[in-house]
């Protein structure tokens, strides 16, 4: 929005500032120019002038008809119109010739024949022919002297011949249309030049004065900086012309100049590509990413990507998710202890106490088998908490989960991974697992993906998913293994990377924050599908100790 202001001077458009300085200082260099180019021609004729002078006086100095005339009993009679006829020809103003002693022999005004010599004669007489402008009779004049030598070379005589300056400023004068003509021709072209490019300015900028463009400047760089999502502007070539404080934070870009290269591997292939809302994972984040062309006409001129960080939002919506996921087991074990109380408390009132015994400690005979098995194999409370919620909800979903008999981690010392980033590995693994081996029966409809069997195929079978955690001195594996379609490969690395589902509709991040985890502490993760979709992780064990130093 362009801002008014009384003061007219700052209301004034760039375009018509930079008009009124240009047009001021072409003036200023086109007359400066016309002035040095009178000057130039007024130096010019004067040397020209004392030249011709010069010229003028040696001939006649040097005629030998000169020193004749002057030695004889009459020289006016001889000399002036001898003198008067060259001047004529040659266009001096006067020509003098005199005795030694300034006497006149000839003169333009015939007056002053007889009269003595204004003037300076000194350097003739000691035989130098010379020049200089001095106000003579006729007024200021530049003028020569020159020596007459007469037999054995002694000085008889003085010419002098002059033209005044009244008569060089003339000649200058003459000058003076072409000089003005050029100079016209100059202040009319950067006129016209002035206008061209104060229209073309005008365009350009919008109308905008200075103090409006700096407005704009300075909110652009406020908004850059103050705006909670990060913003990355990319030219054609894939460098970054606007990056803002927000996007280096969220990427870890260093500081200078960027390009996609410095980006994460899932950002720099999706150059060229239209993105709306995608999740992104980087190594410590969740970025939620939106990309878009700029066009300019009918050619792409650059892209604009978004980020929005969500990563805590995906921190308290898992723990939201476990929190959810915990109550509705609680639920259904409430309602299956209540039917079992009621059972309990039937039997008794039958008569039958002994198989009410038998009947309310079997079940919690196996729950406690579980529970010991778990806690030898898995020295980790927290993990083997995890896998035994995990175990009831697989059941609620109509899934047997299972740890294997190979799981041994009796030493969490030796694992690499914090106790967070161990449950998420684990936990996020397990429930993609129970999700992907769940019968068709108990999904909603529309959730099979691509790449899933036939759902007829599969509607009354049960699922499986089975667990296997073991930590040794080199390293910690996790295998889980499920009854469910798998993946492909490409689905597989998209969804290690931008998080990804075969649920219609959906995008997991399950994978993704594996994936993060794996990638913080050198590990490697792999799919493959065997007896069933099995999805093997591997951490190196020497990283917990050096993360321990």
């Amino acid at each position: 929005m362009r801002t008014t202001n009384r003061d007219a001077h700052v209301d004034r458009s760039v375009a018509r500032e930079l008009f009124i300085w240009q047009l001021a200082l072409l003036l200023i260099l086109i007359l400066g120019a016309g002035a040095a180019a009178v000057l130039d021609a007024r130096r010019d004729a004067d040397e020209l002038t004392r030249q011709k002078v010069i010229a003028v006086t040696e001939s006649v100095a040097r005629m030998t008809s000169t020193a004749a005339a002057i030695d004889s009993s009459d020289p006016t009679a001889v000399l002036q119109p001898q003198t008067e006829s060259i001047r004529q020809a040659t266009g001096m103003d006067f020509i003098v010739v005199m005795a030694p002693d300034r006497t006149r022999f000839t003169h333009t005004d015939v007056t002053r024949i007889g009269g003595l010599f204004t003037g300076n004669i000194d350097r003739a007489l000691a035989g130098e022919t010379f020049t200089e402008t001095y106000p003579g009779t006729l007024g200021p004049s530049i003028r020569a002297v020159a020596p007459v030598r007469g037999p054995g070379g002694t000085i008889i005589g003085l010419v002098s011949a002059g033209v005044t300056q009244a008569k060089v400023s003339a000649i200058v004068l003459s000058t003076l249309p072409a000089i003005g003509l050029a100079v016209g021709t100059a202040l009319l072209l950067a006129f016209v030049g002035a206008i061209a490019l104060e229209r073309r300015l005008r365009r350009r900028t919008l109308g905008l004065s200075f103090s409006d463009l700096r407005a704009l400047y300075e909110q652009r760089e406020a908004v850059l900086h103050a705006i909670g999502e990060g913003l990355l502007v990319f030219d054609t070539h894939g460098s970054a012309e606007i990056v803002n404080d927000e996007a280096r934070r969220l990427l870890s870009l260093p500081a200078g100049p960027v390009t996609r290269a410095d980006l994460p591997a899932s950002l720099q292939t999706a150059e060229g590509q239209v993105l709306t809302d995608e999740t992104h994972v980087t190594a410590d984040r969740v970025l939620v990413v939106n990309e878009q062309p700029v066009r300019w006409g009918n050619r792409t001129v650059g892209t604009v990507m978004t980020l929005r960080d969500r990563t805590e939002l995906q921190r308290v919506s898992g723990e939201l998710s476990s929190v959810t996921q915990f109550a509705e087991s609680l639920r259904s074990r409430a309602h299956e202890a209540d039917n079992r109380l009621h059972t309990v408390v039937t039997m008794v009132e039958l008569g039958r106490s002994a198989e009410a015994v038998d009947f309310a400690t079997a079940e919690l005979a196996v729950s406690q088998h579980l529970i010991d098995r778990l806690m030898s194999t898995v020295a980790e409370p927290a993990l083997a908490a995890l896998l035994l919620g995990k175990i009831s909800q697989a059941r609620d979903h109509g899934v047997e989960l299972t740890v294997t008999e190979e799981s041994m981690l009796d030493d969490p010392a030796t694992v690499a991974l914090t106790q967070g980033e161990l449950i998420t590995l684990v936990g996020n693994l397990v429930d993609n697992a129970i999700d992907a081996a769940r019968p068709t029966s108990s999904r909603n409809e529309g959730e099979e993906g691509p790449g899933a069997t036939n759902p007829a195929s599969r509607a009354d079978l049960p699922g499986w998913v089975e667990v296997t955690v073991r930590g040794s001195e080199s390293e910690l594996m996790v295998i889980v293994a499920d009854s469910g379609p798998g993946m492909s490969a490409d689905a597989f690395d998209q969804a290690r990377t931008r998080g990804y589902s075969t649920k219609s509709g959906e995008r997991g991040l399950g994978l993704a924050l594996v994936w993060q985890v794996i990638t913080a502490h050198g590990g490697s993760i792999t799919a493959e599908n065997t007896y069933g979709s099995v999805i093997t992780a591997v951490i190196p064990a020497h990283q917990s100790a050096q993360a321990r130093r």
